[in-house]
């Protein structure tokens, strides 16, 4: 039986998402639980790889469990044996074709920027990037700019192999954070190179400051190069928010 999991953690106590030998990942405690409940090994596989302290809300996988196992309360039992750090929030079987990466249509990454320099509340410290002061103005007009089909190769850091580095943003937009002093950048592509969104984070923050305006921010994407682009904002800032699914896939 093949089972989908929205699952949601907190990533300042994970090396990231894939399992990694000595390390402690979020693949790695879900296949712990899993093993313990099947009674045997299983596979978690993940619909992205999250880096080292991103965060998630709705990272979705799926797992193969014995059919022995239908009945168990997957979810509660999960939950009792996961950390505190992670929680599946959402799960339900599905066909045994639906693969949680290469079936995702969209996913909406976000980003949290806290705009007063002077100080920081303690809560929000692990999830935000302090920027201080910024012109959103001109931030938003930039990322009006940036939405649609490019080749995204300068804002791609090294550590992956990609067929083509040629993305599909649908959206870039701002919305009103959890404090009065933050604001939440959303992300939405048919999918994203490695760190794209900390990188085009990090362009969107220099336009802010006025270290750099709108048409060197795109001259910048049409060189291609990595070497000529802001440097990637901090990890804690990002979440995956959602990902999203087709017709085909269920939903």
């Amino acid at each position: 039986m093949r089972l989908k999991l929205q699952v949601a953690y907190i990533g300042t106590g994970f090396h990231g998402w894939q399992l990694q030998d000595g390390a402690r990942t979020v693949q790695g405690c879900l296949e712990a639980a899993f093993c313990r409940l099947a009674g045997r090994p299983v596979r978690v596989h993940g619909a992205g790889r999250t880096d080292a302290g991103v965060h998630a809300l709705g990272q979705v996988a799926h797992v193969d469990v014995p059919e022995a196992k239908r009945e168990l309360p997957w979810q509660r039992a999960l939950n009792a044996l996961l950390p505190s750090d992670v929680s599946i929030v959402r799960l339900m079987p599905v066909s045994a074709d639906f693969h949680a990466r290469f079936d995702a249509v969209q996913k909406t990454y976000s980003y949290a920027l806290w705009h007063e320099s002077n100080w920081l509340q303690p809560q929000r410290e692990a999830y935000v990037w302090q920027v201080g002061a910024l012109d959103l103005d001109l931030m938003e007009q930039l990322a009006r700019r940036l939405v649609g089909r490019r080749d995204w190769a300068a804002f791609q850091n090294q550590g992956s192999t990609v067929r083509s580095t040629v993305r599909t943003v649908w959206d870039i937009h701002r919305a009103a954070g959890y404090h009065s002093q933050e604001s939440l950048w959303r992300f939405t592509a048919d999918g994203f190179l490695k760190q794209m969104v900390r990188n085009l984070m990090g362009c969107l923050v220099m336009v802010g400051k006025g270290k750099l305006d709108g048409d060197q921010a795109l001259e910048i994407l049409a060189r291609g190069k990595r070497e000529y682009a802001p440097a990637t904002a901090p990890a804690r800032g990002l979440c995956l928010e959602q990902v999203d699914y087709g017709p085909a896939a269920g939903e």
